[in-house]
């Protein structure tokens, strides 16, 4: 996934490549799994370890850039929910780092490292420059014998622009090496003579500082069992080996000693791991900052700091942050890392004004509804007028990281209103849609912030928090049956930013079209949070029932918001259609799809309900899927004629 990488291959005879085993086969062998680990106890039958994913840990070092203009140059590297940062260079337009991190690799972790680099000449907010994503695992199993590779920075305005390069060095580390080298550090701490070994008096100083009396009470047999011959000393090797197995099968240490929190039990791999890695960053022995969550936050000046320091500005997810936090989190599930959705400062402080007192809702009952209502159909005639064509590329370029053009059928000069570009088409095969063959196999039905649950209870307890919610609010007494009073719910959150033609999750036939007159509040989280609004059962929006052989009957719903002038379907009563097709699209503003199925039709993704269990919105994209029917096959269908009876 890396943009224009190339890796730096060291010269090798042939009869050297013979000799040697290539890099594929060198990687898989150090990114071996738990079960080699069985081998060191020909005895044990026992799974030692409930960590089945385990991979491996990449040691990436950041080591310098090549820019095309002198500045002040930072770089942070985003790897799942962690984002690091380096130090600030000189004023250079080649900036030196040399900063290192290490990332633990899992199957079904995350893989792909972002690589941002920023100019730092703002007080508040350094400008970010160019941009590399890359498949660490992928690049670990790459054909060559070096471990370094260089990058091509990305416009994140132009994904043909390149504006740099970076230079990296990566290499996968033996788990079983990690555990070893943790063990030895740990008791290289009493080895106060530094001769490399320890007597029992210093190991056991070591092991009643741990505080696990289980481990304290076993100090003397453990000693015993590496001093082979008996001699009262131990090396530091051979203790190593001992406790890295100890730790696996009967843990000495209960809590971290640099972070403090407690490791889990039942997943003791992953457990050293943190460990190691933790004592790696308390030790220093780690050049990167952490703590961050976006490179956006670790990117941000002492303004910035500032701010949050007095509680101005915060970064974090949850049940409360969409109400409070002034920034924005979700959860990218491609690259399976927390990004930020970009919105305008002084549009979040106006929302908290209105959304998050009873202040603000009570303007709005006394007739502030009627004066945005009407300020957002003005604004939707606006954008439909030539002049507005001029706001695209300032559109474009505030969300230059969050709009692909290289997606988009036709290109800037082609629209010629904005709102003509606000409902662009993407090109064919922009979006590939999950099993296409299979009806079974429901898909996301626009590209957006999507939250999954079970039932409407889980909705509310982790995320909607209007006082009158309910499914019958929502789909209104002409279509609401009792089916879907206890169904799943599937919430598909638009912003502005995002490609705005909505598709269908499911295969089947279209019903009736139901307007639902309403307001125009909008869809932010930070409305959809709050104890005083009913966004969704209170907003204008268009309900249909689609009939299909796999999930039932499935509600859709499509919610005007803030500055959306229409509702648009190209589909029509009766048509029968196939998931991933066009279903229809929002004119300007944010906007919402939600799609409520009968209890009991789908077994919804585990990815998609565990984030939003956390209160945490998943990035999704059209196509993607969305759970698999909780039908059996051959259950419907038409009656078999052959048992009917017929009566007069």
């Amino acid at each position: 996934m890396g943009h224009g990488s190339s890796k730096e291959d060291g010269s090798s005879s042939s009869s050297d490549e013979d000799a040697k085993p290539s890099r594929i086969s060198r990687v898989k062998h150090r990114l071996r799994r738990h079960r080699l680990r069985r081998r060191r106890r020909s005895d044990s039958s026992h799974k030692l370890f409930a960590a089945e994913d385990f991979a491996g840990i990449a040691h990436l070092t950041l080591i310098n850039a090549e820019m095309k203009f002198k500045d002040k140059w930072l770089a942070c590297v985003s790897f799942g929910e962690q984002t690091f940062r380096t130090n600030v260079s000189t004023e250079t337009d080649k900036p030196v780092w040399n900063c290192e991190r290490k990332l633990l690799l899992e199957k079904n972790g995350p893989l792909v490292a972002r690589i941002s680099v920023f100019e730092t000449n703002r007080l508040s907010k350094n400008n970010l420059i160019g941009y590399c994503e890359i498949n660490l695992l992928d690049y670990l199993t790459q054909d060559s014998d070096s471990d370094f590779g260089t990058f091509d920075l990305i416009d994140p305005g132009s994904s043909d622009k390149v504006v740099g390069c970076v230079r990296i060095s990566c290499n996968v580390e033996d788990p079983i090496e990690t555990e070893k080298n943790f063990a030895r550090r740990i008791l290289s701490i009493v080895d106060y003579d530094e001769d490399g070994k320890l007597s029992l008096s210093e190991f056991s100083e070591l092991i009643n500082a741990f505080g696990n009396n289980l481990a304290a009470s076993k100090k003397e047999e453990l000693f015993k069992a590496a001093d082979k011959n008996g001699d009262g000393v131990v090396s530091l090797d051979e203790l190593a080996e001992l406790l890295a197995l100890q730790q696996e099968t009967e843990p000495i240490m209960n809590c971290c000693p640099v972070c403090g929190e407690v490791v889990e039990g039942g997943d003791k791999l992953n457990s050293l791991i943190h460990l190691s890695l933790c004592f790696d960053e308390g030790t220093g022995n780690q050049v990167m900052t952490g703590g961050f969550l976006t490179d956006k936050q670790a990117s941000y000046g002492w303004m910035f700091k500032l701010s949050e320091w007095a509680h101005f500005s915060s970064y974090r997810f949850g049940l409360n942050s969409g109400s409070s936090a002034s920034h924005i989190l979700v959860f990218d599930r491609k690259t399976k890392r927390l990004v930020e959705e970009l919105i305008d400062t002084k549009i979040v402080l106006s929302m908290r004004t209105i959304y998050q007192s009873k202040i603000g809702l009570g303007l709005m009952d006394k007739g502030a509804k009627e004066i945005l209502q009407s300020i957002s159909e003005r604004q939707g005639r606006q954008m439909n007028t030539v002049e507005s064509a001029k706001e695209i590329p300032k559109f474009v370029e505030f969300f230059k990281d969050q709009i692909n053009m290289a997606e988009v059928k036709y290109p800037l000069e082609h629209f010629k209103t904005f709102n003509e570009f606000f409902v662009r088409e993407l090109k064919p095969g922009a979006r590939t849609i999950a099993s296409i063959e299979r009806d079974d196999v429901a898909v996301c039905a626009a590209d957006c912030r999507l939250m999954a649950f079970k039932s409407v209870e889980d909705s509310l307890r982790f995320w909607i928090k209007g006082r009158k919610f309910s499914i019958q609010g929502l789909l209104g007494k002409e279509v609401c049956s009792n089916a879907f009073i206890d169904g799943s719910l599937v919430i598909f959150r638009l912003a502005p930013q995002d490609y705005h033609r909505f598709h269908l999750p499911v295969s089947g036939t279209i019903g009736k079209f139901v307007n639902i007159p309403g307001c125009l509040y909008t869809v932010n989280p930070i409305a959809v949070n709050s104890k005083y609004c009913n966004v969704f059962t209170e907003n204008k929006r268009v309900v249909t029932i689609i009939s299909t052989a796999e999930f039932g009957k499935v509600a859709f719903v499509a919610i005007g918001a803030t500055m959306v002038g229409s509702i648009t379907f190209v589909k029509k009563e009766g048509d029968f259609v196939k998931k991933g097709e066009e279903f229809g699209y929002f004119s300007f503003g944010g906007s919402t799809v939600i799609c409520v199925f009968e209890k009991g039709a789908i077994d919804i993704d585990d990815d998609l309900l565990a984030n939003s269990g956390r209160s945490l919105e998943t990035l999704v994209s059209v196509g993607m899927t969305l759970g698999v029917s909780k039908k059996k096959p051959g259950s419907g269908g038409l009656p078999n004629l052959e048992n009917c009876v017929l009566r007069n």
